[in-house]
């Protein structure tokens, strides 16, 4: 299950945005905090249409439209709070265009597992709800219930937001719904089945 959810990527203090779906990042977010970067380090200010007007940056998105289509390459929205979204490719470019050294934490970010995990864990998520539902004799009051398993949940990975989640808090939420839905299959008590998985996890 791939629902689009903006993610939050920390950098030089900042926060980047990333599309969970697409796996875009925001290019309007690089340029904010890559200016910020070179003003304290007295560089000129990097203009984000200017690079974007350059010979080479327009061959090179040529090439990455041709391998991987134009609308996935660079996508822009209007008005105010709007991003320009770019593919990895593209935003590793730019950030290299700003400095080296923000092209070795965007390469970092391309290697974590965060996207990955966030869209494994909507999958276990579904299937933790198909599980419980089945074994509940509370159905009419299901979706309440199943807001108060996710919030246990989330405080039991010490999480306040999904989107501002770690690698490791989004693979302890996957976890955890395995081993809720594996156990409510076992013990048929959906409640029994949350309490033991939670107990497990703070034993750990």
């Amino acid at each position: 299950m791939k629902t689009a959810v903006v993610m939050k990527r920390e950098i030089f203090g900042a926060q980047v945005s990333q599309n969970s779906k697409t796996e875009m990042f925001s290019a309007t977010d690089l340029a904010k905090i890559g200016n910020k970067w070179r003003i304290a380090n007295d560089l000129p200010v990097f203009t984000m249409k200017s690079w974007l007007s350059n010979k080479s940056t327009k061959e090179f998105i040529s090439e990455l439209e041709g391998k991987y289509g134009k609308g996935n390459v660079r996508k822009s929205a209007r008005g105010k709070g709007s991003h320009t979204w770019f593919h990895p490719l593209l935003f590793i470019d730019m950030a290299l265009a700003i400095s080296p050294k923000l092209k070795i934490e965007t390469y970092e970010w391309l290697f974590d597992n965060l996207i990955k995990y966030r869209n494994e864990g909507g999958d276990s998520y579904k299937a933790m709800c198909g599980v419980l539902y089945v074994r509940t004799t509370r159905k009419t009051n299901f979706p309440q219930y199943i807001s108060d398993v996710a919030n246990k949940i989330k405080l039991a990975c010490h999480v306040t937001s999904w989107d501002e989640a770690t690698e490791k808090q989004l693979d302890t939420r996957k976890k955890l719904h395995n081993d809720i839905a594996l156990l409510a299959d076992v013990l048929n008590n959906n409640d029994e089945a949350v309490r033991i998985a939670i107990t497990k996890l703070k034993a750990a």
